[in-house]
């Protein structure tokens, strides 16, 4: 580990961190990631504050339209594979170049294919709104390029995560530089949108070169038949479960402006992004310690399971902190963040913020079915609450407008967490991890009165 980075470190953490490489290497990885994430919040807060004062909740809801209209169709390019990818590198070191180079070429093809679908989905829908059409199809250009983000994977895989975060943070930085300027020259909207695609492409070129510094080349790359149909062969079940999740997470911000209006798409879109912002939080401890999980496997069961359970405790209780603060401080941050344009976007926050409960513990309870292979359990789960939350949005929507999107999503996560446990026995193990995690202040009482 890093000396600057260990000294900060209270004595008695570091005396037990002694020659356990391996573990020091996950907290050196984890940090930089969390480091990264809190530049970015930090950042990102000031600036959607005042793209989203600048806009106004109508032009900010059109932008948050588009994107979320592009997000649907960019499962095409993730496709599921990272989990799929970091396992098989971490598994067999020598598979890195044909694993990467034909995943590579999977997500650029379904990168051309989220533009084509995008374009021409949206022109169908709306045929008279040229800026809408205009906004998609430049946010979906730079979709394409995060075909570039199997380096990442590489990089998580050898948890060496700092690398991609020089280069994200620096393209991060650079392009939220630019939106202040184009605030301050009363930029027009599809300013907005230009500068999301250029950011992707720096950080796909930033990408590119740090794998360079590092000794590695994209020239070693190769694509092989047999290994296209055995990615794709693991991974089709995260492929539909991450269809369905993109489709649960922006379904809302659609239906909002087609069942509703664009003030509505903007108020929403400013309280899911205050609570999405917050879920680097699971993102980032499970790409640290998702290696750790793996090979903590191959030790035993009992070493397995109760890292598993830790990291649900872990999970759960952050996001219960986390809700129960956003609930009662939600007027105030629209308030003071956004102004009295926003003033609709309160009571959305303070109901929106409970979905991180769900959240966290579900971004940690898919590793667990990943390792164990239980990635269909998690696709019907996913497929449920997408379901559940369209016929939900259809009946609130009309009635309720942004508040009534805010109920779907919560009830349709809680009906799709309580039917799969109807139909699927690891999805009931899991349930039980879950409300032992909920029980953490008993089970420490107790452990501390056995003392």
């Amino acid at each position: 580990m890093n000396q600057n980075l260990l000294r900060f470190i209270p004595q008695f953490i570091r005396i037990r961190l002694q020659g356990r490489h391996y573990l020091q290497k996950i907290i050196a990885n984890t940090s930089w990631l969390f480091i990264d994430r809190i530049l970015r919040m930090g950042v990102s807060v000031f600036v959607m504050t005042w793209v989203a004062r600048y806009l106004g909740p109508e032009r900010f809801g059109i932008l948050n339209y588009s994107s979320a209209f592009v997000g649907i169709f960019s499962v095409f390019v993730n496709l599921g594979l990272d989990s799929i990818v970091i396992r098989d590198i971490v598994r067999d070191i020598a598979c890195k170049d044909e694993t990467l180079g034909t995943t590579f070429v999977l997500k650029a093809l379904g990168g051309a294919l989220t533009l084509l679908l995008s374009v021409g989905v949206v022109r169908f829908m709306h045929p008279e709104d040229i800026l809408t059409q205009w906004l998609v199809g430049i946010i979906a250009m730079g979709v394409i390029f995060q075909s570039l983000d199997v380096i990442d994977m590489w990089f998580q895989s050898q948890v060496m995560s700092k690398y991609v975060i020089y280069v994200k943070s620096s393209s991060y930085l650079i392009m939220s530089i630019v939106k202040v300027g184009a605030i301050l020259l009363r930029a027009p909207l599809m300013v907005f949108a230009c500068i999301t695609s250029i950011e992707l492409v720096l950080g796909a070129v930033g990408l590119l070169f740090v794998y360079w510094v590092n000794g590695q080349s994209i020239k070693e790359w190769s694509i092989r038949w047999e290994r296209v149909k055995s990615l794709l062969h693991d991974c089709w079940p995260l492929i539909l479960s991450s269809i369905s999740i993109v489709i649960y997470m922006r379904i809302d911000q659609i239906m909002l402006r087609e069942l509703a209006s664009d003030k509505d798409v903007g108020n929403y879109s400013v309280a899911v992004r205050m609570v999405e912002m917050w879920y680097f939080i699971p993102m980032l401890l499970t790409a640290s310690l998702f290696p750790a999980i793996i090979n903590s496997k191959k030790l035993s069961p009992e070493i397995y399971e109760a890292r598993m359970q830790r990291l649900y405790d872990l999970m759960v209780w952050m996001s219960i902190i986390f809700a129960v603060f956003i609930s009662f401080s939600s007027k105030y941050i629209i308030y003071i963040l956004f102004g009295d344009k926003y003033s609709g976007a309160a009571p959305v926050l303070s109901l929106q913020c409970w979905m991180a409960v769900s959240v966290f513990f579900n971004v940690a309870r898919s590793q667990w079915l990943i390792v164990e292979g239980f990635q269909k359990d998690n696709l019907k789960k996913n497929i449920l609450g997408c379901f559940i939350n369209i016929v939900l949005n259809f009946i609130f929507i009309p009635k309720y407008g942004a508040i009534g999107a805010t109920f779907a999503s919560l009830l349709s996560m809680a009906g799709a967490n309580s039917l799969i446990l109807i139909i699927s026995k690891p999805m009931r193990y899991t349930a039980k991890m879950y409300f032992k995690s909920f029980m953490l202040p008993i089970r420490l009482i107790t452990k501390m009165l056995a003392a």
